[in-house]
């Protein structure tokens, strides 16, 4: 999930167009970056921790006829910056490798860094060894690695440069007499290039000068923060994770407690939010989405929509009838806003790689957002409140402004949208004292006045807890704005269309595409983000319910499933999920302990038995 771009020529460089393509290579990853280009007959690489036009300031490579680059999301292998390079041989990677230990156990050589990337490398070397041709090197890479791979290999020994990707994300162009590569073709697009192609389950080979000698590497390492933490159990923690199954009385229809907001049972005991529910898994007829969807189809390979794409099972799923049902033809778009889970970007690279597509990631400052995100949490705890949690995830609404971004980037304007039309949860507002909205369509409905007045209401919450008022507040807010404020155009639901059928879906993901599920919850839901494990902990230990509750019960409304079967599905999946809980906790710096003491002494809503 990171940047690679390059230039190769048999001249020297031109210095304003290499700068163009860094500068759009940072939209997919700052984390850390990477550089190969050749100084006196000697291909030089730097590899650093920060970003890609610092160390391009740094080094300036502007008298070499080859420059090759790698901004970088870091997702594993914190110190294992790319260029990747065993011996002889370097490679930038775009993707994740999600098979990477059965691959290692099938070679001969041995791992020697943590990150994923290594072995596409170990395979080229390997494949040498054994004196195969150079030319199937590609192949044999795609063929054992699963998930996406978007590479450019440097053999300098053979004076070749190989560029190869399963997915799509990676293009090459000409401009002015030079060959250019980068993840996208958007970056192509500004310097001008010529013949713009997409490399797609194929390679192409690039002649490069020829060099015996070993490379010449430079780290620069500056970074003290972990960004990615290492998970170690720890059973006396885990211990303070309370879970008890409470005896609080719920609605004799559904499974709402009294602890909702705003609910109110009848003379049968049945709640409001059934008698005043309106069917929301009734679709319209499949054929008028596809009449719809006629005035925005291309003719060929050019891609035709855009599809907002976590990871997560709604997307995966929307993403599955999207290419095998309405038979378009898509380019996923992905925020990483810094709490995206290393499961939900598996997923990602997964499914986009067995679909082969495209993949444009907008990544945001990873390490910037966790101290947002880390304010605001530290200012709940000081004044915990539960109409408050949103200021935990609203760093992730920026989704909405960036969407429209891509739209300009690949000149496509259809966004189709896999939302879950059963995840309304009136509950996280009316704990800020707001009314449920019964006629609310679906999530992300909001109306001006309905938004003026939540914010109104969270205003008058936040002087409780003066902290809120931090450096963060404009990320906040403004995210906030482009979900609720701004106009989408030519932007879909497909589930207003199609039925949500839960079996069907887990089906589909878990069977035909292998999609990877959490291993501290049975459930699908919710496991892409790894804010969710940690505020439904809070509303289950202040309330006595979390999202599993109203989703389910939409579901027994909508005669999905029972309220005895939903009883049983919620007691497992509102148990404390530690790993997640633990990792979302370690990436912000806070003390575990300290914070679940803090949530743990939060006084109740219902009565303890």
């Amino acid at each position: 999930m990171c940047g690679i771009f390059g230039v190769v020529s048999n001249r020297v460089i031109d210095k304003n167009k290499l700068k163009k393509i860094v500068d759009h290579s940072k939209q997919r990853g700052k984390d850390s970056s990477g550089l190969i280009y050749i100084e006196n007959d000697t291909y030089q690489i730097n590899r650093a921790d920060f970003e890609i036009d610092k160390l391009l300031a740094n080094v300036k490579p502007y008298k070499s006829n080859i420059v090759l680059g790698h901004s970088r999301l870091i997702t594993n292998g914190l110190g294992d910056n790319q260029p990747v390079l065993r011996g002889k041989i370097a490679a930038i990677h775009n993707g994740i490798i999600i098979n990477e230990d059965e691959v290692w156990s099938k070679l001969s050589v041995k791992r020697l860094l943590n990150i994923d990337s290594e072995l596409i490398v170990a395979i080229a070397e390997e494949h040498l060894r054994q004196n195969k041709p150079l030319e199937e090197i590609p192949l044999e890479i795609l063929s054992l690695c699963k998930g996406v791979i978007s590479c450019a290999l440097v053999l300098p020994e053979h004076g070749k440069l190989l560029l190869f990707s399963n997915n799509g994300s990676l293009y090459i162009g000409e401009s002015d007499g030079r060959t250019y590569f980068a993840s996208e073709s958007y970056g192509l697009h500004l310097i001008n290039c010529k013949n713009i192609a997409q490399i797609k389950n194929e390679f192409k080979i690039l002649d490069i000068p020829n060099s015996n000698l070993e490379f010449n590497i430079i780290d620069k390492k500056s970074r003290i923060e972990n960004l990615i933490p290492e998970f170690k159990i720890n059973t006396a923690e885990q211990s303070l994770l309370l879970y008890e199954i409470h005896n609080i009385k719920r609605c004799t229809k559904c499974i709402l407690p009294e602890t909702m907001p705003f609910i109110k049972f009848d003379s049968l005991g049945v709640c409001n939010y059934c008698n005043n529910y309106k069917p929301r898994n009734n679709p319209k007829p499949k054929n008028e989405l596809f009449e719809l969807m006629e005035p925005y189809r291309r003719k060929g390979k050019e891609l035709d929509c855009i599809v907002p794409f976590s990871g997560g099972r709604d997307s995966c799923y929307g993403l599955h009838l999207i290419m095998k049902e309405l038979k378009m033809k898509p380019v996923t778009y992905t925020y990483d806003w810094g709490m995206v889970t290393d499961l939900g970007r598996r997923n990602i690279s997964r499914m986009c790689a067995q679909m082969g597509v495209e993949n444009i990631i907008v990544a945001a400052d990873i390490s910037q957002k966790r101290k947002n995100i880390r304010m605001n949490l530290l200012a709940w705890l000081k004044s915990p409140h539960l109409g408050m949690m949103a200021m935990l995830t609203a760093g992730d609404k920026h989704f909405f402004r960036h969407v429209e971004s891509i739209k300009k980037q690949t000149g496509i304007n259809l966004n189709l949208w896999g939302v879950n039309p059963l995840e309304v949860t009136h509950f996280k507002t009316g704990f800020l004292d707001i009314e449920p909205d019964f006629e609310e369509k679906r999530v992300y409905s909001h109306g001006v006045v309905k938004q003026l007045r939540y914010h109104s209401k969270r205003f008058s919450a936040m002087l409780e807890s003066p902290s809120y008022f931090n450096s963060s507040l404009f990320d906040t807010l403004s995210g906030e704005y482009y979900r609720s404020f701004t106009e989408k155009k030519d932007y879909y639901h497909l589930f207003d269309f199609w039925r949500w059928d839960e079996n069907e879906v887990n089906d589909t993901l878990l069977n035909k595409y292998d999609w990877e599920k959490s291993i501290d919850t049975s459930t699908t839901w919710r496991i892409g983000d790894g804010t969710a494990a940690f505020y439904n902990y809070v509303y289950y230990s202040v309330a006595g319910f979390t999202e599993h509750d109203t989703f389910r019960s939409n579901q027994i409304r909508e005669g999905q499933i029972t309220r005895e079967k939903a009883l049983e599905l919620v007691e497992d999946e509102n148990q404390p999920r530690y790993q997640n809980i633990r990792w979302y906790l370690d990436t912000l710096g806070l003390d575990f302990e300290d914070v679940i003491k803090t949530v743990n002494a939060i006084p109740k809503l219902y009565t303890k038995d």
